[in-house]
């Protein structure tokens, strides 16, 4: 038997799973994420933390490139999340399909 939470699961992604399969919502989230990464990195960079760092960054990295690099890195890791919820709430919604499934089929031969 599935729960109630279950139940309504399967509802929910039955009526949501292709809208949220091209949500924009969940890959804005992923891009915030990425930029947080990219620009932690630029203030651990530019704030002298790891003087080391610093120089070899100040003597051989380009400023466009690295922040080209940032925003390419955001755009992936937007992607990757978004594809990732989706994935994850679609193998949900089929072990709970398959279990409903099997439920219902025990039921049928106990009758």
């Amino acid at each position: 038997m599935l729960t109630e939470k279950e139940e309504k699961f399967i509802v929910y992604w039955e009526k949501n799973r292709i809208a949220q399969k091209k949500n924009t919502k969940q890959f804005i989230i992923g891009l915030t994420m990425g930029l947080l990464i990219g620009f932690t990195t630029l203030v651990l960079i530019f704030s002298g933390w790891y003087i080391r760092a610093t120089m070899v960054a100040n003597s051989k990295l380009s400023p466009i490139v690295f922040l080209i690099a940032v925003i390419v890195l955001s755009v992936f890791i937007a992607f990757l999340n978004r594809k990732y919820k989706w994935e994850q709430y679609e193998q949900q919604y089929l072990e709970l399909l398959a279990k409903k499934k099997k439920t219902d089929k025990q039921v049928q031969q106990k009758k």
